[in-house]
């Protein structure tokens, strides 16, 4: 019995850094799981689109596939875009069963790669007491969207810093620098950002920018090819794949 086949959908960006990290995600993930069939499309700005190679899957015999996000929240790219495209793609390609997964946040893997990248970027467990943590997302005008990274920031405020702060790049505020700012202004000692986004682009450039700005203690990279970020594509895609299955032989 084959697998569906897993395609990954980026966002996709002018610059060349995030179609870069998109890929060195997905060969972790082919690393990961030898024999898997792992595709990558993306949105826009890069090739290949979305509708390119489910048309190239299907041409090729594929009869499976979970298409899976590459996103942090079900925002509108989740809600409307990647749907639109997968219900074009059933009404030309009949044969080719296509099945959306969630998108990739909120989960505690998530929470672990943005830990790792912290602990990379020099943050120790004796240093959370004393360090004041800005959260920064890309932003959004989803009210849920919202609501989840606000949800994070609580959560992670109970795992040992003294302060969580969300931040936004677009869409609404605070920015970056202005939460940095914030806590300062509290009496923090210390204070770290970072960035939950997956690949660099313009709007994790504007993170980095208000943190060095704010004088930032912390900067941390982007969540990337993070191995916790692997297992979480993987996670997803074996929870659609199982409700795949069970439709199939219903």
């Amino acid at each position: 019995m084959t697998h569906p086949t897993l395609l990954v959908i980026a966002h996709g960006s002018r610059d060349p850094r995030h179609a870069a990290t998109v890929h060195a995600l997905t060969e972790r993930v082919r690393a990961e799981r030898p024999g898997l069939r792992v595709e990558t499309a993306f949105l826009e700005f890069n090739a290949p689109s979305v509708p390119r190679v489910l048309e190239r899957l299907a041409a090729g015999g594929a009869d499976e596939v979970v298409a899976l996000p590459l996103l942090l929240t079900r925002a509108f790219h989740a809600k409307t875009d990647i749907p639109s495209f997968l219900r074009e793609a059933r009404a030309r390609l009949p044969r080719l069963h296509v099945r959306q997964a969630d998108v990739l946040g909120p989960s505690p893997l998530l929470n672990a790669a943005l830990g790792r990248r912290l602990r990379e970027a020099g943050v120790g467990p004796g240093d959370l007491p004393r360090t004041g943590l800005v959260l920064a997302s890309a932003g959004s005008s989803d009210p849920e969207a919202i609501a989840v990274i606000a949800e994070i920031a609580r959560e992670l405020r109970h795992t040992g810093w003294c302060a969580v702060r969300p931040a936004f790049a677009s869409a609404l505020l605070p920015r970056t620098e202005d939460a940095v700012r914030a806590l300062r202004a509290e009496g923090v000692d210390r204070v770290a950002v970072a960035p939950y986004v997956i690949a660099p682009g313009r709007l994790p450039d504007r993170i980095v920018a208000g943190a060095e700005a704010a004088g930032a203690d912390v900067l941390a990279d982007v969540l990337g090819p993070a191995p916790e970020m692997a297992r979480l594509l993987l996670d997803r895609y074996d929870e659609t794949r199982v409700t795949v299955g069970a439709s199939l032989s219903a």
